[in-house]
C-alpha cells in the first residue's frame, strides 16, 4: 500500500506541467473526454508497467538509449502535427465519422500518450521508485497518479473545445505537436542538459 501511495503523490506531482497534460487537453478539445481517458489510461498502463519492469531488473541500463527514444518519440510527434494539420481538409462527412469513430480515436490518443512517456520524467520516476518499492504498487501507482493528473487538463480541453472554432483547435493542436516534436528531438540529440 505504501508503494502505492508513494508512487500516486509522487507521479501525479511529475505530471503537473509536463507535455502529455497539454496534450490531454489538446485531445479532449477534439474527441469525447471518455475516449481521450481510455486512450490514456492504456497508454499509461502499458508505459508504467514496463517503467516498473525495467526498474525492478535493469534501470541502470535504461538511460543509454534516452536519445535514441526522444529523437523517435519526436519524428512521431512531427507525423501527428501532419497529420492534425491535413485534417483541415476532411468534408464535413468525413468529419462526422472520424468523431463517432472511437476506436480510431482510442487509438490515435493511445499511440500519442504511449509515445510521449517514453524516456518522459514520469517513466523516469516511475523506474526509479520500482526500484526501491514493489513494483505492482508502484505499477498502480504510477498508473492512477498520471491518470489523475491528466485528467484535470481533459476537464479544462473539453470546457474550452465547446467554445473555440474548430480550425483554431486544429492551428493549435498541430502547433503544439510540431513543439512537442521538435523538443524531443532536441533532447534526444542532447541540446537539452
Amino acid at each position: 500500500m505504501y508503494a502505492f501511495l508513494l508512487s500516486t503523490a509522487v507521479i501525479f506531482v511529475a505530471e503537473l506541467g509536463d507535455k502529455s497534460q497539454l496534450m490531454a487537453m489538446t485531445f479532449a478539445t477534439r474527441y469525447r473526454v471518455r475516449d481521450v481517458i481510455i486512450g490514456i489510461t492504456a497508454a499509461t498502463a502499458l508505459v508504467h508497467l514496463a517503467s516498473v519492469g525495467i526498474g525492478a531488473f535493469v534501470g541502470d541500463r535504461f538511460e543509454d538509449s534516452q536519445g535514441t527514444i526522444a529523437i523517435v518519440a519526436g519524428v512521431a510527434f512531427l507525423l501527428f502535427a501532419a497529420w492534425t494539420w491535413r485534417g483541415d481538409e476532411l468534408t464535413e462527412e468525413e468529419a462526422g465519422k472520424a468523431r463517432s469513430a472511437t476506436g480510431a480515436a482510442i487509438v490515435a490518443v493511445g499511440i500519442a500518450f504511449f509515445l510521449a512517456e517514453l524516456g518522459d520524467k514520469t517513466m523516469l520516476a516511475t523506474i526509479t521508485l520500482a526500484t526501491q518499492e514493489g513494483w505492482l504498487g508502484t505499477w498502480l501507482g504510477s498508473t492512477v497518479g498520471m491518470v489523475a493528473a491528466d485528467a484535470l487538463a481533459i476537464v479544462v480541453g473539453a470546457l474550452l473545445g465547446r467554445h473555440l472554432p474548430e480550425r483554431v483547435i486544429k492551428i493549435g493542436a498541430t502547433v503544439a505537436f510540431v513543439v512537442f516534436g521538435l523538443v524531443l528531438i532536441a533532447e534526444g540529440v542532447g541540446l537539452f542538459g
